[in-house]
């Protein structure tokens, strides 16, 4: 049913009925749906010959290079101006290679290497292989500093906690990628963080004031800015200092009054799309409900609503593109401004048509472990003999946050096993470790372990009590465990050796794997610019 049953047979202008036309158009829009499965539901492509003009891909959407080409060929028939967005982050966030781990590290390795070439070369060959596949929007880079160590979302998503080298990096990420023809969406405006809270589950609330937004977290998003961005994607967090009472999603006072506003006037002079971050996170449906966030983003200064992550139905398209329209109608909602936000995203579609995809640009292959393997810090009190028989790993795993998602591989141990046959692997969990407490827990490891060395692999160790204890026990009784972290190195580092990875892509942990057994010479970030204990 459409929001215009009931009209029927009313008296109305040829003018009216296109009037009417062009609104349920703009509505649809001004949406970036997801959908269910490897191939385009005929749904999807009916309301894309009706004005819808983005849709979203995420990891269910992708089996292979060669299936996401032709799924994006076969969208582009009913809508030739099309946005195909997609989280691709590389690092820990993967919708390329979900199943498999990304061949680039994230951004944490590439702030720890501090080399903006580098940066925008791996951002330019992920794009090229974006744009290989049809896809022209990234929902990236990450622009946000990370600042709260105990941040439980963004973490190695971040590039560092420096604002300034966090700016830096963003900017050469930007060129990267848009050089590759693919339009970069910053996020997530204005900086996720400095907060403890997991937007995917609950509102946020930063209380810095003014003063420090402008100097640490407003910086890569100017830099962004000036880059040439051409899309920001706005945050599900309440900034006090900003607007007491609305997310900056939501709020006229972030979007418009700071994003939007003359450079002169304080803001950030950006021209280009806005847009939402996934509005069925809890921090917006759970607070406003979906349609009213919608409408609320949308005359806050929003272009486009993100959803699909966890929706991914013809029901959602329908119920938010009615909302919108009701929205007009009852005045709560201007018809310009929705027209404009309509505007916006068609001409960044029309952009990505025009812009140099970077053909004739020569592959680069293997740049993402070479990032990698240059972002590794080893730490060892004395010489390290390198593994030359069988391990024994042990993953300490903590609950991965809704961004990465439990269906990416991690770890050292099936690259380890590649190099050193007969490696096996243990997982340990918050769950199993308060079942059998530390000391026990450790005992049965090191029984199964036997003679072999162990290799505890962990992730945000100084953020998991647990994960620390069940490290400590096992320290103590094998003092030669090597240890890698493939979270944010926070923690002072142990082991015999300890290595950071600054991230748990595939290819972090073929680096690691190379390094733990001397395929490769370590890197101790005495030739880099960033110091060797990470961020």
């Amino acid at each position: 049913m459409t929001p215009f049953a009931g009209s029927a047979g009313s008296a109305r202008s040829v003018r009216s009925v296109r009037s009417a036309d062009t609104l349920t158009r703009d509505a649809l829009a001004v949406l970036q749906p997801g959908f269910a499965g490897t191939t385009a539901p005929d749904w999807l492509l009916r309301r894309l010959g009706e004005g819808l003009t983005s849709v979203g891909l995420f990891g269910r959407n992708v089996a292979d290079p060669a299936q996401l080409a032709a799924l994006t060929s076969r969208l582009r028939t009913e809508q030739e101006d099309l946005l195909v967005a997609i989280d691709e982050e590389g690092g820990d966030v993967t919708r390329l290679e979900v199943r498999g781990g990304s061949s680039f590290p994230g951004n944490h390795a590439l702030g720890a290497v501090d080399d903006t070439d580098l940066t925008r070369e791996v951002a330019r060959e992920l794009g090229r292989r974006l744009a290989d596949c049809g896809v022209n929007l990234n929902w990236a880079p990450s622009a946000d500093v990370n600042s709260n160590p105990a941040n439980p979302v963004i973490g190695v998503r971040s590039f560092g906690a420096d604002p300034q080298l966090v700016a830096r990096h963003t900017a050469a990420y930007v060129d990267g990628l848009q050089s590759a023809g693919v339009a970069a969406c910053t996020k997530h405006f204005p900086g996720h963080g400095d907060t403890a809270v997991d937007s995917h589950h609950d509102l946020p609330r930063i209380t810095a004031d003014l003063a420090t937004l402008h100097a640490r977290e407003l910086v890569p998003f100017r830099a962004a800015v000036a880059a040439g961005t051409r899309a920001v994607m706005s945050a599900h967090i309440l900034l006090p200092a900003l607007d007491g009472d609305r997310p900056a999603t939501l709020s006229p006072a972030a979007l418009h009054g700071l994003l939007r506003a003359p450079v002169a006037e304080g803001g950030l002079g950006f021209d280009g799309l806005i847009v939402t971050d996934g509005m069925e996170m809890q921090a917006i449906s759970a607070t406003y409900g979906l349609e009213r966030g919608s409408v609320l983003a949308l005359a806050a200064g929003a272009d486009a609503i993100c959803v699909g992550g966890g929706l991914a139905d013809e029901d959602t398209v329908l119920r938010l593109r009615d909302a919108l329209v009701r929205a007009v109608r009852d005045g709560e909602l201007s018809a310009d401004r929705l027209a404009d936000a309509a505007a916006r995203v068609r001409a960044l579609a029309r952009w990505t048509r025009r812009a140099d995809a970077g053909e004739g640009a020569a592959p680069a292959p293997g740049i993402g472990l070479t990032a990698a393997r240059r972002a590794l810090r080893l730490t060892a009190d004395g010489p390290y003999e390198p593994l030359t028989t069988p391990a024994y790993v042990v993953a300490f795993t903590p609950l991965a946050n809704f961004a990465v998602g439990d269906d990416t591989p991690w770890g050292v141990a099936a690259e380890l096993a590649r190099l050193l046959p007969g490696t096996e692997t243990a997982t340990c969990t918050a769950e199993s470790a308060a079942a059998a407490g530390p000391a026990a827990l450790i005992d049965g490891l090191l029984t199964a372990a036997g003679d072999r060395r162990v290799v505890a692999v962990v992730r945000d160790v100084h953020r998991h009590p647990w994960m620390a204890d069940a490290l400590h026990a096992l320290l103590a009784a094998r003092p030669d465990t090597a240890v890698v972290e493939m979270g944010v190195p926070q923690a002072p580092p142990r082991g015999a050796p300890h290595i950071a990875t600054h991230g748990a892509a595939r290819v972090c942990g073929r680096a690691a794997a190379e390094l733990l057994t001397g395929h490769r010479s370590p890197t101790n970030g005495s030739d880099q610019r960033a110091p060797a204990s990470g961020s």
